[in-house]
């Protein structure tokens, strides 16, 4: 199996479309290119085409992956599990209109995306949690029971959490005070206003002593 062509995507400039024995077969990433030594002109046994298709799949998971890292810091268990639903099987339209199956990518190279994403420092999940914390609870504000919650189904370990908890100066009765005075504006209905705060994760009875303390 020789390689007869090799030409940049017009999509995606930074892929290598490459091409086995007059046709087709597979994209590859400008580095990978390189760093494969693929080159018009190679042969290559059917085991090691499997390896460079291998390859190929690899790329287009990863790329996929840090970008959707990228577009907020994500936990471990948020990219596992975008990562598995790459896995899966989708059923799609082709142009003629028939619906086939398209296999996803398979479990090994997403854990190996996984890994080289960790290797790499792109997950970290005490940074991640450093980034929750601030961004939920500094800014936006939320009781340390909810953010104990969502950190938690973010698969974030407890001791992290904890620690994070630990370094902060606030209680729960003045993030309280400082949601009311940021959101009263927003809520003229009473109930409404408690019912917000509630589902923030503070409970009912602090609610009112904290609305009719501020009132």
């Amino acid at each position: 199996m020789k390689i007869t062509a090799l030409s940049a995507q017009q999509r995606d400039p930074n892929r290598v479309n490459v091409s086995v024995d007059g046709k087709y077969k597979f994209s590859l990433d400008i580095t990978q290119v390189v760093s494969l030594g693929v080159k018009i002109g190679n042969e290559y046994t059917e085991e090691e085409m499997t390896a460079l298709e291998q390859e190929s799949q690899f790329g287009k998971l990863y790329a996929r992956a840090l970008e959707y890292s990228m577009v907020r810091p994500r936990s471990v268990k948020e990219l596992r599990d975008y990562l598995w639903r790459k896995t899966l099987t989708k059923k799609i339209r082709t142009k003629t209109g028939e619906i086939i199956d398209r296999p996803g990518a398979s479990k090994e190279t997403a854990s190996r995306v996984l890994e080289r994403l960790i290797e790499k420092g792109y997950l970290n999940d005490e940074k991640f949690a450093r980034f929750w914390f601030e961004h939920r609870f500094m800014q936006k504000g939320t009781s340390l029971r909810r953010l104990r919650l969502e950190l938690a189904q973010k698969g974030i370990e407890k001791h992290i959490t904890e620690q994070l908890i630990s370094e902060n100066i606030r209680s729960d009765e003045e993030e309280l005070q400082k949601i009311i005075l940021k959101k009263r504006g927003r809520y003229p209905d009473r109930q409404k206003f408690i019912q917000y705060l509630v589902r923030q994760g503070f409970s009912y009875d602090m609610v009112i002593e904290a609305l009719d303390g501020s009132a």
